[in-house]
């Protein structure tokens, strides 16, 4: 990935290599397939330079700002992927500052700084140093820009400006066939019975559920074993 750290901080920011726009569930069918070619779009078409994600935690939105970021560094392009809920303790101005150098910035999770002190103020300044540079930024939150409860109401009205977009939860079928093309890009051969079986009894979040296949493939691969109900309760304890 091509990435940007500012020389003040000594950032442990890694990107999933999972973390792929291949690796989207996200058939054309789907409420979130625009999402998807909306955000393969701000990288590579170079129309749209903002873009606001915003959805309930284990949403996918995560998993889509680092696909951008793997996209972008495809592509020659430079960018920095931020997951906020792991760097709300640094201070923001030095958090933020260089990034308009950048091609691409993705900020994970804004509402969970946005009207603490220093942050609006850092956050509104940055935004209008991307855009006079006229840099790529993907923003997410848990809530609409209006909702954001920044002290600044400029900046609120500012992440409203571009494009905004909310990521749909996806059905339990849609679940379990995401599930199940996530096994087959890993190659391993998963049943709608054993899909089944995980959906029923793991946490529904795609997080969640994409971690139990880690574990599953790991074990698998460890006891040559195929993906069967006895075995996936026997590793997951389910």
């Amino acid at each position: 990935m091509a990435m940007f750290t500012p020389e003040q901080l000594a950032l442990n920011v890694y990107l999933n290599d999972e973390a792929t726009f291949e690796n989207f569930f996200s058939p054309e069918s789907s409420a979130n397939y625009q999402v998807l070619q909306a955000v393969k779009n701000l990288v590579l078409d170079n129309n749209e330079r903002f873009l606001f994600l915003w959805g309930n935690e284990g949403s996918g939105i995560s998993h889509l700002m680092q696909a951008a970021c793997h996209a972008a560094s495809e592509n020659n392009l430079s960018s920095q992927y931020l997951p906020l809920e792991d760097l709300v303790g640094y201070a923001p101005d030095e958090l933020l500052d260089g990034l308009e150098q950048l091609d691409m910035v993705c900020l994970d999770g804004i509402h969970l700084v946005m009207g603490q002190p220093g942050w609006d103020e850092a956050m509104f300044h940055l935004y209008n140093r991307l855009r006079d540079k006229k840099c790529r930024m993907l923003v997410s939150a848990n809530c609409p820009p209006r909702e954001l409860g920044s002290h600044l109401p400029d900046l609120s009205s500012r992440m409203g400006w571009g494009v905004v977009y909310r990521m749909m939860p996806l059905s339990d079928e849609e679940k379990k066939m995401a599930l199940i093309a996530r096994a087959r890009a890993r190659g391993l051969e998963m049943g709608e019975e054993v899909a089944q079986y995980i959906l029923h009894r793991a946490q529904r979040d795609m997080d969640e559920l994409f971690l139990q296949l880690e574990r599953l493939d790991k074990q698998s691969m460890s006891e040559q074993r195929k993906l069967t109900v006895p075995f996936v309760k026997a590793v997951l304890g389910l």
